[in-house]
């Protein structure tokens, strides 16, 4: 029998790691500003140990069972922040967020995305233990996402359509055209107005209802236990708003990250359907019996996957990246010499 975790720590740990994000908030608000790399650096480092501690303790009151499938769990659902901080960079530069308020923007939008993946959380969980052919769905769905990530065409009228958007919600409601600080409301000449950060709010909050449609059953492809789901979205969420900062540019340069993480959600959903096979109850498949011949696919096997597949791709996009910047740098204009 798989051991359990006890429900005082459960209960202890979430309360904690509740408590760091509404003091991450806090700051944010206290203390406005851009942080400088070594902060953005500190707080990231800060936040990644805590998590290789949580780790820990799991080995230690749990079983090694418990202990992987966190650190499996955790690294997946990070790189998929990380993918998601990609398009943050997207919607602040397309709406002219001023640096000292992105902070507050980012705090937004990591604590709308805990909500909605707590909502999910709890649905998935549900719909698991009550219909077991919901792995076959979860399953399905990773590989189309893994698949549309790797090789979807971009929407070329995409940045027309957000226009057409914009146009549509200024004719209905009284949008200003400049940002009064981070403020959602705004009074000109004894008017109320709404500020252009309610679009942006709006941007962020349909980016992250995406992410957790992916993220969600990304991380029950790993473990089912409700409790080590929400944590791994929890530590995947700390620290974000500093990476953000941190990584700054270099997330443009990191061109094979997407392919990294769609070999990583196409794998899981393989494992999800392999999975669904062995708890099969389906009655047009196999009379409604177990699969046995499918294969499982260990916890262990699965960190290795996700972790060789997260320095692949990283490694790759860095190498790339300097071997573009040393063939542009060669193949430059001489110089002194004007075009």
């Amino acid at each position: 029998m798989e051991p359990v975790l006890p429900v005082s720590f459960e209960i202890g740990s979430t309360i904690v790691m509740l408590l760091i994000l509404v003091a991450d908030l806090l700051l944010v608000l206290k203390r406005p500003h851009v942080p400088s790399m070594k902060e953005a650096s500190l707080w990231v480092g800060f936040y990644v140990l805590l998590a290789l501690l949580f780790a820990g303790t799991l080995f230690i009151i749990g079983d090694a069972q418990h202990g992987s499938e966190f650190i499996a769990g955790w690294l997946t659902e990070y790189s998929l922040s990380i993918d998601n901080l990609f398009v943050f960079v997207i919607i602040m530069s397309r709406f002219g967020v001023p640096k000292k308020y992105q902070q507050e923007v980012l705090m937004v939008g990591i604590i709308v995305a805990l909500v909605l993946r707590g909502v999910f959380i709890l649905l998935g969980a549900q719909l698991i233990e009550s219909f077991s052919f919901v792995f076959y769905l979860f399953g399905a769905y990773l590989v189309y996402t893994a698949w549309k990530q790797a090789f979807g065409k971009e929407n070329e009228n995409e940045g027309q359509e957000d226009n057409l958007f914009i146009r549509t919600l200024r004719k209905r409601v009284a949008i200003t055209d400049e940002f009064d600080g981070s403020k959602l409301r705004t009074t000109i000449d004894g008017q109320r107005f709404w500020t252009p950060m309610i679009i942006v709010f709006l941007a962020i909050g349909s980016t992250d209802l995406l992410f957790a449609l992916d993220s969600i059953p990304a991380i029950f492809g790993i473990t089912q236990n409700a409790f080590l789901v929400f944590a791994t979205n929890v530590f995947a969420l700390m620290g974000l708003r500093q990476l953000y900062f941190l990584l700054g540019g270099l997330l443009e340069k990191l061109e094979y990250l997407k392919y990294g993480i769609a070999f990583i959600l196409a794998f899981i959903g393989v494992k999800l359907v392999f999975h669904a096979m062995h708890v099969n109850e389906l009655p047009f498949l196999n009379g409604g019996q177990p699969i046995t011949w499918a294969p499982e696919i260990s916890t262990l096997t699965s960190l290795l996957v996700i972790l060789a597949s997260m320095v692949t791709a990283t490694v790759a996009s860095l190498v790339k990246a300097r071997r573009e910047a040393r063939r542009s740098g060669e193949h430059g204009p001489l110089p002194g010499v004007r075009l």
